[in-house]
């Protein structure tokens, strides 16, 4: 059973940080291009960052230079580090394994990011 598991979201202030985990288990994480995406209240879903086996990276122009996507394969994890947290950064942040040879993709179940005075 393919589980993704987030943690790491919460309340945080303008300015400050956060960091994500994402904790795969079921799947042969090297296979997959791991991703996280944020989806606001009303807005569609959207890519943030996503990162190859090989550590190819890609990252929404919107939070580049703030944010870093990072994994370590030995931990089946993905994280994502948040820095310079704006409002318009609050959203639920899911974990996303996409398979390399397009043998499909699984989401986790969301965390909550926060960013308010």
């Amino acid at each position: 059973q393919v589980q993704l598991v987030e943690s790491g979201g919460g309340l945080v202030q303008p300015g400050g940080s956060l960091r994500l985990s994402c904790a795969a288990s079921g799947i042969f994480f090297s296979f997959y291009t791991m991703g996280w995406y944020r989806q606001a209240p009303g807005k569609q879903r959207e890519l943030v960052a996503s990162i190859t086996n090989g550590n190819s990276v890609a990252t929404a122009d919107s939070v580049k230079g703030r944010f870093t996507i990072s994994r370590d394969n030995a931990k089946n994890t993905v994280y994502l580090q948040m820095n310079s947290l704006k409002p318009e950064d609050t959203a639920v942040y899911y974990c996303n394994a996409l398979h390399n040879g397009g043998f499909g993709t699984y989401w986790g179940q969301g965390t909550q990011v926060t960013v308010s005075s």
